[in-house]
């Protein structure tokens, strides 16, 4: 089951929320990691080693749930493009931006994916259907984003840099996960089975680029505990466990639920960054955040206008069936939203 596709749910929370924020906690402290590993290896390596864990444990996941890799060559064509979007650009531009910037900046980007995903899913890959509360989202969105980058102070710098490549990186999801809905979302496959097979693309793919761009490999031996520890803790629980942890809420919970996990997110990356590396914050970077997530919640109409009861009340005879009809097709959308937005969560849940 895949969180495109998921019922919600009506599980009490006690069995989903402890998950959720598991989930949160382990994708929050993944920028954490980055920056503890990018500090001692390329950032090129430092993906390899990420995808390749990760492949690992899904691997064995895979074989534990007896699932099986996708088998369709069109499929494995798809996979190639997300694994560059969805993986290999993006884990590799979050390593960069982190040689430049906090962790806890980082983690503070990697909230805007959803305001770069609206827009691709609406006017590039037609899988979503326009909204006057979606264009509104994604301007308070990034009115949130020139807020977190504080231009009033004037912009340049290689902070600049490294917020613009966190950025660009958030700006990757928002092209892998609509392509994934539009031109995967119907293959009779789980969700492990394609992102088991993604990671494996990823894999052999830096494994060419990394050398070319990073040079040699790093002795194995030569790195710190810390360091082979990051790299680990990311691929392993950040992709593998994390991943089983996801699929389980979208279960329990239903997409829309567990899609929440987007806004716990960025809170365990600032405060796991100023507490274990002292890291700061400017007045405004929190704040721009706050706005983000705003606009990403109205976007998703998490937020919403009241309506009154007046406006909602069923008219008898027919035309009660007909308001029926189209508040159901609303929850349908509203469902649909949150559907990816949980596959955003996801993707860049394994991105952090």
């Amino acid at each position: 089951m895949t969180a495109a596709t998921a019922p919600d749910s009506t599980a009490p929370a006690r069995e989903w929320l402890p998950g959720l924020v598991v989930l949160a906690a382990i994708w929050g402290s993944s920028f954490l990691f980055i920056k503890v590993a990018v500090a001692e290896m390329h950032p090129t390596y430092l993906t390899l080693g990420r995808v390749g864990s990760g492949a690992v444990a899904l691997l064995i996941v895979l074989l534990i749930t007896r699932d099986r890799l996708p088998r369709s060559k069109r499929v494995w064509l798809h996979l190639n493009i997300m694994s560059a979007f969805g993986v290999v650009l993006p884990f590799t531009l979050f390593g960069y931006g982190e040689e430049r910037v906090s962790s806890v900046l980082a983690g503070i980007w990697n909230a805007a994916t959803p305001l770069i995903v609206l827009p691709m899913a609406l006017l590039v890959f037609r899988t979503e259907q326009p909204a006057v509360r979606k264009a509104v989202g994604v301007v308070v969105g990034f009115l949130g984003v020139l807020v977190v980058l504080g231009v009033w102070e004037g912009v340049g710098g290689t902070q600049l840099t490294g917020q613009l490549m966190c950025f660009a990186a958030a700006a990757c999801y928002g092209v892998a996960i609509p392509y994934q809905k539009k031109f995967l979302a119907g293959e009779p496959l789980s969700g492990l089975s394609l992102t088991t097979g993604q990671l494996l693309v990823a894999t052999a793919q830096i494994a060419i680029v990394a050398p070319l761009v990073g040079g040699a490999p790093p002795a194995v031996g030569d790195l710190p505990l810390k360091v082979i520890s990051s790299v680990l803790a990311i691929g392993v629980l950040g992709t593998g466990l994390a991943f089983v942890i996801n699929i389980r809420n979208v279960r329990l919970a239903g997409a829309s639920a567990a899609s929440m996990v987007t806004y716990v997110i960025p809170l365990f990356a600032v405060v796991i960054g100023m507490i274990v590396l002292g890291e700061g914050l400017s007045w405004y970077q929190p704040v721009g955040a706050l706005i983000v997530l705003f606009g990403v919640a109205v976007s998703q109409g998490v937020v919403r206008r009241p309506t009154s009861k007046r406006e909602v009340a069923p008219a008898p005879g027919p035309a009660s069936s007909g308001l029926r009809s189209a508040a159901s097709e609303a929850t349908g959308a509203t469902r649909e939203d949150g559907a990816s937005l949980g596959s955003g969560a996801r993707a860049s849940g394994a991105s952090a």
